[in-house]
Order: C-alpha cells, then structure tokens, then sequence
C-alpha cells in the first residue's frame, strides 16, 4: 500500500487515534511507539488535515495577530531597561 492510498483510507477516529498515540508514545495496547512510528504518524496527520480540515482547526495552526492585540502595541508607560 502506498502513503497516498494509505491518506485515502484515513478517518477522523483514525486520525485521533494516531494523534493519541504520537501524544502518549505508546499504542493503545501499550506498546512503546518506536521514533520512526511517531514520524509516520506525525506526516500522515498532518498530510491528513492538509487535504480535509480548514487551516484553523489543523494542528500547530496560530492566529494572525490582529491590530487590537494588546502584545502588538507599545505601552506609554513602558521605558527601556537599562543594565548597570
């Protein structure tokens, strides 16, 4: 099977569980997932959710800051530290 029919046979439960799995470093029966495995898991997520999810609700996404964003604006009261 190829990685492209293997993304064509994902499902949502499927997906959770593979993200589950990549969480907990284990399979659900408790065997350790092995770094190779959680690569694999990792990619096929995230091909996943690139190819049925909107970028919002897609791990890792972030917002775009917006101009209200109280972090983006420089305080009045704010003064450079000085180090002595």
């Amino acid at each position: 099977m190829s990685f492209e029919q293997l993304l064509n046979n994902l499902n949502p439960q499927i997906v959770a569980s593979l993200r589950r799995a990549i969480e907990l470093g284990k399979w659900p029966n408790g065997v350790a997932i092995t770094a190779e495995q959680r690569s694999l898991c990792a990619e096929a997520v995230a091909n996943w959710e690139t190819r049925n999810l909107p970028k919002e609700q897609q791990v890792g996404y972030v917002a775009p800051k917006t101009s209200n964003d109280p972090c983006s604006a420089k305080k009045s009261d704010e003064q450079p530290l000085s180090w002595v």
